[in-house]
């Protein structure tokens, strides 16, 4: 299978980034007239569908022979944030994993969005439509918990969770050379041309490090409120 690019400013990246950047703000538009238990009821069992989808994904490709260690495990850190958006909701101690939802999520599924690139694109509509709810939802989810039910940013969060994406690649990043993997893209950039990936490997890591602290933080000053966070 091969990944699958949609290229800036195309027809097809025209329409997906419009539908998608209008249902983000529909759906948090909504939570506000529910009460915080039908939002956490909304939210559930919006986990559990991205649940099913994600081992779906993962069943057909098995049954069709395409299942690989060096491209399915949840090591990129999109796919990350979508097992924290599954289980977030039914553990007692949320908050680091809110952050770095937040952070990570937020950034990463904008960008994503942005800058779409399928990888190992088996042709079908199922693949497809799993990219756009997959970082649709990445997105979504932290900033309902924010709006909706008082999640708040606690203070240096940034600087937490970019330690902890870094601690990440640490560890991933033998692994990808160990194995052939490209997780977490450490290995070699994504084909698409994002204009946040700047030079060739390794230059384009250490200009990355620069540009998602820088991120992390501006996320931090635009989003940092006084909000308490609700008990779940």
């Amino acid at each position: 299978m091969s990944n699958y690019t949609i290229e800036l400013l195309t027809q097809e990246w025209i329409r997906n980034t419009l539908i998608t950047f209008l249902l983000i703000p529909g759906v948090i538009l909504i939570g506000k007239y529910n009460s915080s238990n039908k939002n956490i009821f909304l939210l559930k069992c919006v986990s559990i569908i991205l649940l099913i989808v994600t081992i779906s994904g993962h069943i057909l490709d098995i049954n069709n022979n395409n299942w690989t260690v060096s491209e399915h495990l949840p090591l990129h850190l999109c796919a990350m944030n979508q097992l924290i958006c599954c289980f977030i909701l039914f553990i007692p101690k949320k908050q680091f994993l809110f952050e770095f939802l937040f952070y990570g999520g937020v950034i990463g599924g904008i960008q994503a969005i942005l800058t779409p690139q399928i990888n190992y694109y088996d042709g079908s509509y199922f693949m497809y439509f799993k990219y756009y709810l997959a970082h649709s939802l990445i997105i979504i989810f932290p900033l309902f918990l924010y709006f909706n039910l008082g999640f708040k940013l606690t203070k240096n969060s940034w600087l937490r969770v970019f330690l902890a994406v870094n601690i990440l690649m640490v560890l991933i990043m033998p692994l990808d050379f160990l194995i052939g993997a490209n997780y977490m893209y450490l290995a070699e950039p994504p084909e698409i041309d994002n204009p946040l990936v700047i030079g060739k490997w390794p230059y384009y890591l250490i200009n990355l490090e620069f540009i998602v602290v820088t991120l992390f933080l501006l996320t931090y000053l635009l989003f940092k409120s006084k909000i308490k966070v609700v008990k779940i």
